[in-house]
């Protein structure tokens, strides 16, 4: 006699859902990519972050986190923020350029992505901070100097490349927000980033999210604790749950 099978309930489905939205755009992105459209690839790769971004927002909401979801997540970060950003500084800035040099290095920023991706998930550090640079930061870093327009010598994006690639398996401690304890955030400080956000929108266009994920690098070699500046009661932060990267 088989085994009945187990339902599973619905509600544990709706977060892998969305994270096959972010498997989607970063496939998407890399069909771009291979096609030459480079600025609607990078979009594709925006579009990603928000579905990377909501998984783990709605698991949490929801109740329907599960070790399945997490594999799956970190399956879906490296393919959209580790293959697709690669594959597009491959096609945009650095084919060709050194031989095999280029080759190797959007191959090193994949691979340290998934390193990082890895240890995020046997880690599990407590507290407000990521160790090392997150990899949908490091993706979206490298994607904005294509959304940017800018014209980067292949020299100087190899060591961008690599340079991304080591912050992720590096020890720096870059900001959480998932700290934040909901009920708990301090109103005007979050009005001013939305200003800030719109200010650079306005002032550098296509430059923005350039300057954004910089100012946000930035901020973890200055040790900047984003949860805490945001939270109303800024000596106390929540617990990591079991959550995404």
């Amino acid at each position: 006699m088989r085994k009945r099978r187990e339902k599973i309930p619905f509600k544990k489905l709706i977060p892998n859902m969305i994270t096959s939205g972010n498997i989607l755009c970063g496939m998407l992105s890399l069909v771009l990519t291979l096609h030459g459209h480079y600025v609607p690839s990078v979009i594709l790769i925006y579009m990603a972050v928000i579905f990377d971004f909501m998984d783990g927002k709605v698991a949490r909401r929801i109740g329907g986190s599960t070790a399945f979801g997490v594999e799956l997540d970190s399956l879906a970060d490296v393919v959209s923020f580790g293959v697709a950003p690669a594959m597009l500084i491959y096609a945009r800035y650095l084919q060709g350029f050194g031989g095999a040099m280029g080759a190797l290095a959007v191959a090193f920023f994949a691979l340290c992505g998934a390193l990082r991706l890895a240890r995020f998930n046997v880690e599990h550090t407590p507290g407000s901070f990521f160790k090392g640079l997150p990899i949908p930061a490091g993706g979206h870093f490298l994607a904005s100097f294509v959304f940017a327009g800018l014209d980067v010598h292949p020299a100087v994006m190899l060591f961008m490349t690599v340079g991304t690639g080591l912050l992720m398996i590096s020890s720096i401690p870059f900001g959480n927000l998932k700290g934040l304890k909901k009920g708990l955030v301090n109103k005007q400080k979050v009005a001013f980033l939305w200003i800030l956000a719109l200010s650079l929108i306005v002032v550098l266009k296509e430059k923005a999210p350039l300057a954004g994920i910089g100012i946000y690098m930035l901020s973890g070699f200055v040790g900047i604790d984003w949860s805490k500046w945001l939270s109303c009661n800024e000596g106390k932060t929540v617990p990591r749950e079991n959550n995404l990267d």
